[in-house]
């Protein structure tokens, strides 16, 4: 009898950490690698965020909390989607969780059963499928292509709707591919999302803040207060606010749903940490002055990186509207053979020689769905970036 539940088994390990876990065993045996797989800011969570979180210490707010926030952390989330997204919800409209990722498990979880579609626009940050397949659902893909900045198209998004549909999740910016959505079309995705009043939406707004070239960031429940009753608008503190192992994600949506997603997290994890929490109010509430030149950073960056990989023999890199993230083809390498005599079949190979060879470690894009495609997370140095961007250019030179 088999040790594993057959809801797990049909989960994989996450693609990113296991990127990121051979890159560490490689630096440990002495490698020079460069880890360009994870997710996350290498700038500091700012002064003022720290000092709440020791004063909060100091002032013995060390219990448990309410279940899914405390009071003031689902009043400062309130206040921050009325001020930047123009969306009116009340305490009970709010949930905290340890994490973005717990809250779209909390949502999934709550309201999945076998047989129900959650549709998983393509390119897809990798934890979708598998929380969608442990809810008990099941994920249907639609591939939004390179020819349209890796975005859902309307009339893609009708064709995969079926009476079975019981969500749709829309990633702006996204992971993997830093693709960001316009209002306008957001509009045109919400006028289809209006033909189907029984399809909820998934807004995963985490990289809100991280937006290029004057790009405006909207979220759907803002562009169409019409699907405001049946849209979970997601946000956390780990980015913007580099705040990723503090723990602390956020939604805001239909109490009915809000109850459920709380009835869940009372029996999972319960509250978040109490002392991230008092982080996490001054993080909302407090100075936002370091943003925008954060922002700026991250684009001088990925201005450098996409300028550099497009330099690179079969590399064609697209430039994406925010994140952190940049998604090039390396279609142009498939079938060629690598330094190490090993012909580049996928881009499962590609990364794996790239490793190997230069010591560079990134994610296959077949790990979010669409190859033959890699992810490099550009949330690091420029120094960093520009030696990691030479050795992908010599590699790519090397392959005949």
């Amino acid at each position: 009898m088999s040790l594993e539940s057959a809801a797990l088994s049909r989960v994989k390990p996450s693609a990113t950490l296991a990127v990121d876990a051979k890159a560490r065993a490689l630096v440990a045996e002495g490698k020079n690698v460069i880890g360009l797989s994870a997710g996350q800011p290498d700038f500091d969570t700012p002064d003022n965020i720290k000092e709440a979180a020791i004063r909060a210490i100091r002032e013995g707010k060390t219990k448990y909390t309410d279940v899914d926030g405390t009071p003031e952390l689902k009043d400062a989330v309130a206040a921050k989607f009325k001020r930047e997204n123009g969306l009116d919800y009340k305490r009970s409209q709010i949930h905290v969780a340890p994490g973005g990722k717990p809250v779209l498990f909390n949502a999934l979880v709550a309201t999945c059963n076998p047989g129900d579609e959650v549709i998983v626009p393509a390119p897809y940050w990798v934890s979708y499928p598998d929380m969608v397949l442990l809810a008990g659902g099941t994920p249907v893909f639609v591939v939004g292509p390179e020819s349209n900045g890796f975005k859902l198209e309307p009339a893609a998004l009708e064709a995969a709707i079926t009476p079975k549909t019981k969500w749709v999740i829309l990633n702006s910016p996204s992971n993997p591919t830093g693709a960001a959505y316009t209002k306008a079309e957001l509009r045109a995705l919400a006028d289809v999302f209006l033909k189907y009043p029984n399809v909820w939406i998934m807004a995963d707004d985490m990289y809100e803040h991280l937006l290029y070239d004057g790009l405006e960031f909207a979220t759907i429940a803002q562009v169409e207060p019409k699907l405001y009753d049946r849209t979970l608008t997601v946000n956390g503190v780990s980015k913007a606010y580099a705040m990723t192992g503090w723990r602390i994600g956020f939604a805001g949506g239909p109490e009915a749903l809000i109850t459920l997603m709380r009835k869940l997290e009372s029996q999972s994890t319960s509250n978040p940490c109490s002392i991230a929490q008092a982080a996490a109010v001054e993080a909302l509430n407090g100075t936002q002055e370091f943003l925008a030149p954060r922002a700026a950073a991250f684009e001088k960056r990925r201005d450098l990186v996409v300028s550099m990989l497009n330099q690179a023999n079969g590399i064609t890199c697209a430039k994406p509207e925010g994140a952190f993230y940049v998604y090039p083809s390396c279609a142009g390498l498939i079938g060629k053979t690598a330094p190490s005599g090993k012909v580049l079949e996928n881009d499962v190979d590609f990364v794996t020689e790239l490793l190997e060879t230069e010591g560079v470690a990134v994610v296959q894009g077949s790990a979010f769905g669409l190859a033959p495609y890699f992810r490099i997370s550009y949330a690091t140095s420029e120094a960093i970036l520009e030696d990691a961007c030479g050795r992908i250019q010599r590699f790519a030179a090397n392959c005949k």
